[in-house]
């Protein structure tokens, strides 16, 4: 075979992911694993019931339509008008994907052309990294810096250059916590407006704010026609393993990303399709109490971290605390999440993996808490012996 590489140059240095690697020796080693961040609670049982019985009558046993069944598409419409004040036609704006990442990464290799530059908030989740590689695309960091992780909106202006084809937005922020402000969001639509700029903005984390409120770039003046609204059923509705996803969009940016989508999955999830539409329409008190739920289970362990001697960055949104090690008499995140299962039983992501600047993430290490109350308890009594 010669003496090329086997893998894509553009994936060099992208092996296994952090979390497989983590989730692994959590089960090696028995340690509680707040490093992926997936429930180990179902969710809503009259969901899953959804799902059984779409499964026993036969909908979607089969391939479904290309862009999702209609009664998904026509329930995100409804989600999106709903809490978002955002009218979506279901059946030319609205395509249902394999889970938000499957989303993303077609977007990407719809809309880039090698070459072109993305503007990311760093740290950034690890496929972004990968999917604009392999659109042979350049990623350009915005730095996110403790302790406030706010976006330098200055910075940001002075990114942009005539190759910047579009900006990649995560609000609420994963693994920060941070929530976009309505003005630094007014600034950024201005910004992508001024340089005509498409926006791509993965949204997974909207029903999880628990300081101020979410709110969707799409619907500022001038962003509707050229912004990539991505979310998904995993973190709302705690079913992660489904991988039911979806872009709104306009017509044109729709098409492009379905062109994309359907050389990847072509299809997925067909039950579970029906399930996530009767779960899109839960009442209010549902996304109430969920939210509610994970603020009492941020403050229970966001308060344990900081016994044990971290320093703790307090979230605005999702389900992950970022921390700092210095106070412990540590450098290195990545040294100390190897150590950590083996000194206290604990599993944790290092936020290094997450960045390009490597020294701004290396002090930093990152939690989930969309645990059990009895888990999480169980975890601050281990973390307590550092």
């Amino acid at each position: 075979m010669g003496t090329r590489p086997l893998l894509n140059r553009r994936l060099a240095g992208m092996g296994t992911t952090i979390f497989a690697e983590m989730s692994a020796l959590a089960t090696a080693t028995g340690s509680i694993n707040l490093g992926q961040g997936f429930p180990d609670t179902d969710g809503p049982a009259s969901v899953a019931r959804a799902a059984a019985d779409a499964v026993l009558a036969g909908r979607g046993n089969q391939y479904p339509p290309g862009p999702g069944i209609p009664e998904l598409r026509t329930a995100i419409a409804e989600h999106q008008q709903r809490f978002r004040g955002l009218a979506y036609d279901p059946d030319t704006e609205v395509l249902v994907t394999a889970g938000a990442t499957e989303a993303i990464a077609a977007a990407l290799l719809a809309l880039l052309e090698p070459g072109d530059e993305v503007i990311a908030l760093e740290p950034f989740y690890d496929s972004y990294a990968a999917c604009i590689a392999m659109a042979g695309a350049v990623r350009v960091p915005l730095t996110l810096r403790a302790p406030d992780f706010r976006p330098d909106l200055d910075r940001l202006r002075s990114l942009v250059t005539p190759r910047t084809r579009l900006l990649l937005l995560n609000s609420p922020h994963n693994p920060t916590g941070m929530v976009l402000s309505p003005g630094e969001l007014a600034a950024i639509a201005a910004l992508a407006v001024e340089h005509d700029l498409l926006v791509i903005t993965d949204e997974v984390y909207e029903h999880l704010v628990f300081s101020g409120a979410h709110h969707p770039i799409a619907a500022l003046p001038g962003m509707r026609e050229r912004t990539v609204s991505i979310s998904s059923a995993g973190k709302t509705f705690s079913f992660t393993g489904w991988k039911v996803g979806w872009v709104t969009a306009s017509a044109p940016l729709v098409a492009a990303v379905r062109t994309a989508k359907q050389y990847l999955t072509y299809v997925s999830a067909g039950p579970f399709q029906y399930a996530v539409a009767d779960a899109l329409r839960l009442p209010d008190a549902y996304f109430d109490d969920f939210r509610a739920d994970l603020l009492r289970k941020r403050d229970l362990l966001a308060d344990g971290l900081s016994a044990a001697g971290f320093r703790v960055f307090r979230p605005e949104g999702t389900y992950f605390i970022t921390t700092d090690i210095t106070p412990l008499g540590e450098k290195d995140g990545i040294e100390f999440c190897r150590a950590l299962p083996a000194r206290c039983g604990v599993v944790a992501i290092p936020n290094a993996v997450f960045y390009d600047d490597t020294e701004a993430g290396r002090p930093l290490v990152r939690f989930t808490f969309c645990k059990q109350v009895d888990v999480l308890e169980e975890a601050v009594t281990r973390l307590g012996r550092l």
